[in-house]
């Protein structure tokens, strides 16, 4: 994925992510006990994400604009599916470089060529709010004195537009394969800001997993 929003630079980090299908607690029951049942209807859960810092030790070209501590998101999502087609939305709350809201809104619809391989494809939606626009986009006049760019102040609204494909391949009833591609390009405040401006308003970021499901029954 790209060093930091805007960079053009490309770099290659760890990645995951876990899910919950099935919980029996007493009486309480929640999701399908059946581990290749498909999803459907709506559904609520977690979402989180990291962001790696920003500092300009590791990027010559933001000498001058203060360093950004990682930041780890945390919120909930809600998402509807169907066997066609998924619309989900998530809404998070940043702890450490920024402490702001972010919200993704996003779709897909599903192809299943096998019994094992499920592809998907559908758009992509980033909203930040004032703090948060700031925090990667913005440049205090005090960081302009300091650097090669001009003072801005961006504001809260849609940042991001993209499309997302998936593939999704079952080696077994355990193990299994995942891969997503993304392709980014910033809008609105965003594209504006000199630092986008500087490098390159087109995103694009690879994640390839491997998965394997648990049972942990007692």
């Amino acid at each position: 994925s790209p060093g930091y929003f805007g960079a053009d630079e490309m770099e290659v980090g760890p990645t995951g992510t876990f899910r919950f299908e099935y919980l029996r607690f007493g009486s309480l029951e929640f999701g399908n006990p059946d581990p290749n049942a498909e999803d459907e209807g709506l559904s609520f859960g977690a979402s989180f994400r990291y962001v790696p810092e920003r500092t300009s030790d590791d990027y010559a070209e933001l000498d001058g604009l203060d360093d950004v501590d990682a930041t780890f998101e945390l919120g909930g999502s809600v998402a509807y599916t169907t066997p066609l087609y998924e619309v989900s939305a998530e809404l998070r709350y940043g702890l450490g470089g920024h402490e702001s809201f972010v919200a993704e809104l996003g779709a897909d619809v599903f192809h299943r060529p096998t019994d094992r391989l499920e592809l998907s494809l559908g758009p992509r939606l980033l909203m930040g709010d004032s703090d948060y626009a700031r925090t990667y986009f913005g440049v205090t006049e005090d960081e302009a004195g300091a650097s090669d760019f001009d003072a801005y102040d961006p504001q809260a609204g849609l940042l991001t537009a993209g499309v997302e494909f998936g593939a999704t391949y079952e080696l077994t009833d355990l193990w299994g394969l995942e891969g997503n591609i993304r392709y980014d390009r910033y809008i609105g405040d965003a594209a504006d800001s000199p630092i986008v401006q500087s490098e390159s308003d087109d995103q694009v970021s690879l994640d390839l997993l491997v998965t394997r499901r648990f049972d942990f029954s007692f």
